[in-house]
């Protein structure tokens, strides 16, 4: 509007806010923010962290990254962060000193801005590596051979489950593998141990797709928790043997002799 201007630099030529342009009003207020010493919470056997008092996973360890860091922010509702660099700048494994030149967009200004923090790292077990560690489980995955397979030794039959296992293991959702706990050899197969009942069926329902395995589901009475029953479930899958290769052992007819 004509005869307005800001009455900190006196321009004419910007949009003004109450009075003040916005030049005027970043070098006085802080667009952004954070705490001084905050605190990161880290699962020391998986890495997860603690995010107010759910658990997220994550494949950094104890390396601190933009994941732990740009959440502290606390920017200006009118400001957007586009994009910030992080440097440490001392500190040790427990405690770690890091600056950020933070990249952002405030009422048409692109700017950039300092914020330090001293961040200290607090070790907690989540509760998925408590119940692993506690040989906790809610169900069994049983890999076995077909009854009509060729005739293996358990050497072998352990070692044709264990491949096949492997190979659909990269196609297993991350939540489904963070629920595996611990895996038992046996004389018919493996054992495998799940604290998730959902990502046990989940993972036996992929490999009944892919392979044409035979699942069975059965169910156990464990316990009662809050009145209710409480049940620990099995999935046997029966796993066929791929076809022998022309001109192998087992392709080679068995010799009968009078």
């Amino acid at each position: 509007m004509d005869g307005e201007f800001c009455v900190v630099c006196a321009r004419t030529d910007v949009p003004l806010t109450d009075g003040e342009c916005a030049e005027c009003f970043s070098k006085r207020v802080p667009l952004v923010t954070a705490p001084e010493r905050p605190i990161r919470v880290v699962c020391p056997t998986c890495g997860s962290r603690l995010i107010r008092a759910h658990w997220e996973p994550t494949d950094a360890g104890e390396r601190l990254t933009s994941e732990d860091l740009v959440p502290l922010l606390v920017p200006h509702p009118e400001v957007a962060i586009r994009r910030v660099q992080w440097t440490e700048t001392g500190g040790n494994r427990m405690q770690r000193d890091v600056e950020g030149a933070v990249e952002l967009s405030f009422r048409g200004l692109e700017l950039v801005r300092s914020v330090k923090m001293v961040v200290r790292t607090e070790h907690m077990t989540c509760p998925t590596c408590s119940r692993k560690s506690g040989r906790y489980y809610t169900a069994i995955i049983q890999l076995r051979a077909t009854l009509d397979g060729p005739n293996e030794s358990a050497v072998d039959r352990r070692a044709r489950l264990q491949a096949t296992w492997d190979a659909l293991f990269p196609e297993m959702r991350r939540p489904w593998r963070e629920a595996l706990s611990w895996k038992e050899p046996l004389p018919e197969g493996w054992d495998v141990y799940v604290t998730d009942t959902l990502a046990a069926r989940a993972i036996a329902r992929l490999i009944k797709a892919r392979l044409g395995a035979d699942l069975k589901e059965t169910a156990t009475l464990w316990g009662r928790k809050d009145g209710h029953d409480v049940y620990r479930v099995t999935l046997r899958l029966r796993i066929a043997a791929p076809p022998a290769a022309p001109g192998s052992a087992r392709a080679r007819p068995v010799q009968r002799h009078a």
